[in-house]
C-alpha cells in the first residue's frame, strides 16, 4: 500500500530504535487487524512514539504519558483510568504499539457501530458485572463533570440526573443497565456515544495525527 514496501528500508530503520515492531506489533498485521491501512499504522506509529517517550523513554505508553497526550491534563481521574485500562488490554499497566492502535481503531468512522456501543459500555461497566449500575454512572459522571468547571453540579442533582436517565432506559425495571438495552439507546440516541468517532482518523497519511497530542492554547 503506498510507499510501505519502503518501511524495511535503512531510512526508516532508525526510527524505530527501542520499540518493538515484531509480532503482533508488526503494522502489517496490525493493518489486517484494524480500520487502518499500513500507512495509515506508520502514521500513527509517529504519534506513538512522541506519546512513548514524553515521559519514560521506554517505547511503551504509560498512564501520566496517555493522560496528558489524549486528555490534555496530568490529573488522572476516573474515566482517564477507565479508557487507559481498555486500552491496556494485556493488563500490564502499560499500552504499547499494537494495544494503543488496536484500541483506536473502534474509534475509526468506518468501524462497525457495534464495536463503538460495545467499547462505550464497557466504558461505564467499572465492576466488569456485565451491566451498567447507578453508582458506575454517578462516580463516572461526577468525575467527567469535574473536570469542567462550567458544568460542575452538585451531587444531588447528579444523582437526580442518573435517576432520571436509568428511568428511561431501564425498560426492564431491574435497577442496572443491560447490555441490550444500551444498544437500544444508543440506535435510538447515537448521540450517546458521538465521541466515539473521529473523522481526522480518516486522514492519518495527509496530516501529522496532531489530533491527540495537539496542544492548547
Amino acid at each position: 500500500m503506498g510507499n510501505c514496501c519502503c518501511r524495511g528500508s535503512e531510512a526508516f530503520e532508525g526510527d524505530f530504535v527501542g520499540f518493538d515492531l515484531t509480532g503482533p506489533n508488526d503494522p502489517k498485521v496490525i493493518a489486517q487487524d484494524t480500520c487502518f491501512t499500513e500507512d495509515e499504522v506508520y502514521a500513527l506509529f509517529e504519534l506513538f512514539r512522541e506519546v512513548s517517550t514524553s515521559v519514560v523513554a521506554d517505547g511503551l505508553i504509560h498512564k501520566d504519558e496517555f493522560s496528558v497526550a489524549i486528555f490534555k491534563t496530568s490529573q488522572i481521574n476516573l474515566f482517564v483510568e477507565r479508557v487507559f485500562e481498555l486500552f491496556d488490554t494485556k493488563r500490564n499497566g502499560v499500552v504499547d504499539f499494537g494495544e494503543f492502535v488496536r484500541s483506536l481503531s473502534v474509534f475509526h468512522p468506518q468501524a462497525p457501530l457495534r464495536d463503538k456501543v460495545d467499547f462505550a459500555f464497557k466504558i461505564y461497566d467499572m465492576k466488569h458485572t456485565g451491566v451498567i449500575e447507578k453508582d458506575e454512572v454517578f462516580n463516572l459522571l461526577s468525575a467527567l463533570l469535574h473536570e469542567n468547571p462550567d458544568l460542575r453540579l452538585p451531587k444531588e442533582a447528579v444523582a437526580d440526573l442518573v435517576d432520571r436517565t436509568f428511568q428511561e432506559v431501564d425498560i426492564s425495571k431491574s435497577g442496572y443497565i443491560s447490555m441490550e438495552e444500551w444498544h437500544n439507546l444508543c440506535s435510538q440516541n447515537p448521540t450517546v456515544i458521538s465521541y466515539m468517532t473521529l473523522s481526522v482518523l480518516k486522514e492519518l497519511t495527509t496530516r501529522y495525527p496532531s489530533f491527540v497530542f495537539r496542544k492548547q492554547t
